[in-house]
């Protein structure tokens, strides 16, 4: 299949047009030919969004997504790259001087919950997080910036896939060059405890590392009326579960935010046998970046040590994650002010750090740059939290984030 038929095939999967263009907020804030290109394809907009909702991906399956991103860049004369097998990059503009702007394409596996018009139509899978938003914007800004008189440099495009995986598609695009040349690098995400018309910017970490543990224990096994002649593998899980968190938080400065959460366990289907195996995972998070390297040792010694008078063996693969998204000074303080230019000054807001995960990080280890908090919420009516069936954004967002990420790049290429 081609791009263009892939894009076709997306587009046209239902009616998911607007009846009405969004009501652009920062409409008259200028320069005029970006007023200009929002007035002209605000529709087209929340469509590439609702189409992108539509048919969602998982990770490194994004071929449909990057299709119609590809198609629309090269109609409008661009040249875009594939790039880590669903990825995609785009220079715009000419000049020595390059400032990237990025965003994530993949879907979660989640049953949409929704009802809306243009609901998943792929079952299990569902845009809870907001990347389709982030890929629409990104799209929208790219073209705007094309449309442009003058560039002061370049901008270069960066959609990425498998952000929802770890440890994320950032390093593959990375590891491919997709940052040779940048000197700094922007991102929005989706924030439902913002209202439209928000965005929340923050100096130093914004998100915590994040890291997946599973430990697989063994046992001879046994009959439960005689514990004493076997490894009882069942109080042995229980012991971690409640242990291991506990010991974390006397071993660790409390102040980094530091958890070890478990989210599933697996043993046994008898009342009165003791099993053979068992399997626990969790998530651990932490928002200080040395913490971060220095957990996996730590946890390692803690689960030999509450393990031996059990009797049980383990194997523990602790997979880390992401660091924290660590904002540059300079570079978030150029998105608080493009987002004061192009929405007004209230548009800026301080956000604190949060538990969440993000592989934007992984682009901050090598330049400098900034993500800030873009707010979806609509003023009105509940809060619809990521990774969540019910989640869904007010489309309002979409030109506000296409308007912060074009005067955040044209600013970085003149600071």
């Amino acid at each position: 299949m081609s791009v263009l038929d892939a894009s076709t095939e997306l587009l046209a999967a239902q009616a998911i047009g607007p009846s009405e263009p969004v009501t652009d907020l920062g409409r008259g804030q200028g320069p005029g030919w970006l007023d200009s290109w929002l007035a002209e394809h605000n529709r087209e907009l929340v469509t590439w969004r609702r189409a992108l909702h539509a048919r969602p991906e998982l990770a490194r399956q994004e071929r449909l997504s990057t299709s119609l991103v590809a198609s629309r860049l090269a109609a409008a004369g661009l040249r875009p790259r594939l790039m880590s097998g669903t990825g995609l990059t785009c220079d715009i503009g000419s000049g020595d001087r390059c400032v990237a702007l990025r965003a994530d394409l993949d879907a979660l596996p989640l049953r949409e919950q929704t009802d809306l018009p243009f609901a998943s139509s792929v079952p299990g899978v569902m845009h809870a997080c907001g990347h389709d938003a982030h890929t629409a914007m990104l799209l929208g800004a790219g073209l705007a910036l094309a449309a442009a008189p003058a560039l002061p440099g370049r901008v270069r495009l960066i959609f990425q896939p498998a952000e929802e995986v770890q440890p994320g598609g950032a390093l593959d695009m990375v590891a491919e060059g997709v940052l040779e040349g940048v000197e700094r690098i922007f991102a929005l995400h989706c924030d439902p405890r913002l209202a439209v018309g928000r965005v929340g910017t923050k100096v130093g970490p914004m998100t915590s590392a994040c890291d997946l543990l599973e430990l697989r224990l063994t046992s001879p096994g046994g009959h439960t009326s005689r514990p004493h002649l076997t490894a009882d593998l069942v109080h042995a899980l229980g012991t971690l579960i409640t242990q291991l968190p506990s010991l974390l938080s006397r071993r660790i400065d409390p102040r980094t935010g530091t958890v070890l959460v478990w989210g599933a366990v697996e043993a046994g289907q008898a009342a009165n046998a003791v099993p053979q195996n068992g399997v626990l995972r969790g998530t651990l998070r932490t928002g200080g970046h040395q913490v971060w390297t220095e957990l996996e040792p730590l946890v390692r010694s803690m689960v030999t040590a509450l393990l031996a008078p059990t009797g049980v063996g383990y194997v523990l693969e602790h997979q880390r994650g992401v660091p924290p998204v660590d904002n540059d000074p300079l570079s978030s303080g150029l998105l608080r002010d493009a987002a004061i230019t192009a929405i007004g000054e209230d548009a800026a807001t301080g956000t604190e750090q949060s538990s969440g995960g993000e592989d934007f990080a992984w682009y901050l280890q090598n330049v400098p740059g900034a993500m800030g908090r873009l707010g979806v919420w609509s003023g009105a009516g509940p809060m619809k939290d990521l990774h969540q069936p019910t989640f869904d954004l007010d489309e309002r967002a979409l030109p506000v984030g296409v308007r912060v990420l074009t005067h955040a790049a044209m600013a970085s290429l003149t600071a």
